[in-house]
């Protein structure tokens, strides 16, 4: 945040009082988020009956739509107060998920709800990412960055590991969309520690002084993605195997809850105790970076992150199939543990402060667009050839995506 000092987290190892409060938003928020772990997909499975193309469409269509909404937004937050933005943020989407529970309990919730509820969660949080970004930038030294960052890496893994088994119990025992209602709390929780950081935030002024938005603001953040060559590879591979690793979600659920009868508490164990190996990952990051640099870290980090998936193709019903699944997941996620951090840490690194909103801006929505599009076809494909099949061309594409990696290293100076 501009003209909030970042020297308050010099003392012993700290980053200071301000970054506490922004970490603790986080974490609530992002427990409540794991804790309803793939809810919508469940949702649409046990209580409306959808099949593997419809989970598909809602998870794509949410991610496609609320993307497109959110195109505008990320120039609008780049000159406006960013914890306001934030809080404002964090209200919405309390608001549009407690509608979930609401409608449920009236007997009203229908498949179109739930779409225009992820429409508007997928808006919310691509313009919350933007605004924390440049938040978290200005309130931190660059030479602190990396440990931010590893923190913020530590505490999703640490919420997606006992986010998924909590929330599959809560599930069985109070029905499907409590852990919405519980998510819907935890974003109000999250605003009420973003107003707490305190200190002055003023109003980011255009360098030119002109007002309002112009026209070439909304592709100002590809342009400078497109333009940075140690920006524009890592742009490229995230999309590929981000979006690779999301559009098989949906198969995945429908092979595991459905043909292979794993039961919603099953589903949520397979993918949480393997969030062990994001502690892990996140807490090697530094010395990684230390030792080795973070161009390193970054290519083979994403070489190894991508030998996984293809061998979820591979999962079988009983206890056999739940240890695979594990051992995949703890691998791929130990890796993305490592490399989450130093390429969120290269990102702001290597962008402008006055650029900070709309770059996350315009990644955010591209990561969103791409995924729901290969979410769609990948649901296509699962419907026809089946969920084991789509899985196992997602794992072998994504084997090529290391070719996208940079090679050569465009450390700031």
């Amino acid at each position: 945040m501009a003209g909030v000092s970042k020297s308050d987290g010099s003392r012993s190892g700290s980053l200071g009082r301000r970054f506490g409060w922004l970490w603790g938003a986080y974490a609530v928020s992002t427990f409540g988020t794991r804790l309803a772990f793939d809810a919508f997909p469940l949702i649409a499975v046990v209580v409306l009956d959808a099949g593997p193309a419809r989970v598909a469409a809602l998870a794509a269509a949410g991610l496609a739509v609320g993307a497109l909404v959110a195109v505008p937004l990320g120039p609008w937050v780049e000159f406006r107060r960013k914890r306001p933005v934030m809080i404002a943020t964090d209200l919405v989407r309390c608001a549009v998920l407690l509608s979930v529970p609401v409608a449920y309990a009236f007997g009203r919730l229908g498949f179109a709800h739930l779409l225009v509820v992820s429409v508007v969660v997928a808006a919310a949080d691509i313009t919350f990412r933007a605004a924390a970004g440049a938040c978290l930038k200005a309130l931190v030294r660059r030479e602190d960055l990396l440990a931010a960052n590893g923190r913020f890496e530590a505490t999703t893994w640490t919420a997606t590991m006992l986010g998924p088994p909590v929330g599959g119990v809560m599930i069985q025992l109070a029905g499907p969309v409590v852990t919405v209602a519980v998510d819907a709390v935890s974003h109000l929780l999250s605003a009420l520690g973003i107003r707490a950081i305190g200190g002055g935030e003023p109003r980011p002024r255009r360098a030119d002084g002109a007002a309002g938005l112009r026209a070439g603001d909304l592709l100002e953040g590809w342009r400078y993605v497109l333009a940075t060559p140690g920006l524009r590879p890592l742009f490229l591979n995230s999309l590929l195997v981000n979006g690779l690793i999301m559009a098989t979600a949906p198969p995945l659920a429908v092979l595991m809850l459905g043909d292979l009868g794993f039961t919603p508490w099953q589903y949520g164990l397979a993918f949480a105790v393997p969030c062990v190996g994001g502690l892990v990952g996140s807490r090697l990051a530094r010395r990684l970076v230390a030792r080795f640099g973070e161009h390193r870290v970054l290519v083979v980090g994403g070489v190894l992150r991508v030998c996984w998936p293809v061998w979820l193709a591979f999962v079988g019903p009983g206890t056999g199939g739940l240890v695979l699944v594990m051992v995949v997941e703890f691998g791929l996620i130990t890796c993305m543990g490592v490399f989450g951090p130093v390429l969120a840490t290269r990102r702001l690194e290597l962008t402008p402060s006055d650029r900070v909103a709309r770059t996350l801006s315009a990644w955010t929505v591209s990561g969103k667009l791409a995924t729901a599009a290969l979410t769609v076809l990948w649901g296509l494909l699962a419907g026809l050839a089946g969920p084991r099949a789509a899985i196992a061309l997602a794992g072998v594409l994504m084997l090529a995506t290391p070719l996208l990696l940079p090679r050569h290293d465009h450390a700031p100076a």
